[in-house]
């Protein structure tokens, strides 16, 4: 783990990444030493950035310190973490200047069971309901508390991801990924307009669709209509 640059695990009680949340992340697969879809990666992290005014790192400062990570471990799974930074007064506020603070670490690959991709998943349909704020929606920011708290629904190994709903009971995404439906040779993925968060996975699906001519809607559904489906992806 690399903090600033310099490997460590700690950072400052006044950071404002642990204070309020007040940050943004990526999550980055790494295969036989290369970033996936890097570009894309970054330009989501700017455009998040850009959204909650924190100042992006360069992109040249944060790929070599992943690739020093990767140098110790080339298979992957590689975490970018961007905080306002430190901030010694008091109050929601930030002060001006202030200076982002890094965290990137690299964890070993996830190991999803084959039964997954031959057989599909069990899924809950959790309790919790997502707020609106449009001012949030689609970034990926620090304030996870909604995920978590669905997270802690259930206890069985045996479901691998609950799906989230928002407060008019808007099939929304999944608990940590987003979800698409197919009826009768069509595409739809929920629309993150007022909540969810939208990955590069998303992005790259709706221009897979695009270049193939298969039509891909983004729009509201609910359960009903969700259930009905002729097949759901995650």
């Amino acid at each position: 783990m690399l903090i600033n640059g310099v490997p460590g695990d700690q950072v400052s009680v006044h950071d404002r990444g642990l204070l309020y949340g007040d940050g943004v992340f990526r999550t980055l697969r790494v295969t036989g030493g290369c970033i996936q879809c890097w570009p894309r990666h970054y330009r989501k992290l700017q455009q998040d950035c850009v959204a909650l005014r924190i100042t992006c790192p360069e992109a040249a400062l944060l790929f070599e310190e992943l690739r020093r990570l990767i140098e110790q471990r080339p298979d992957g799974v590689a975490k970018i973490i961007i905080t306002r930074g430190e901030q010694m007064a008091r109050g929601y506020a930030p002060v001006e200047n202030m200076i982002p603070t890094r965290i990137l670490s690299l964890t070993p690959p996830l190991d999803y069971p084959g039964s997954n991709y031959s057989h599909g998943i069990r899924l809950r349909i959790c309790d919790l309901r997502l707020a609106h704020q449009p001012k949030l929606a689609g970034i990926k920011h620090l304030n996870r508390l909604e995920n978590v708290l669905a997270a802690t629904e259930w206890a069985d190994p045996d479901i691998a991801e609950g799906l989230l709903l928002d407060i008019f009971d808007n099939v929304i995404e999944g608990i940590r990924s987003n979800l698409f439906m197919v009826r009768n040779g069509e595409l739809t993925t929920p629309n993150l307009s007022n909540c969810g968060v939208a990955g590069i996975q998303r992005d790259r699906i709706i221009e897979w669709a695009a270049e193939h001519g298969i039509p891909c809607w983004v729009r509201q559904f609910g359960l009903a209509e969700l259930l009905v489906a002729d097949e759901i992806f995650w």
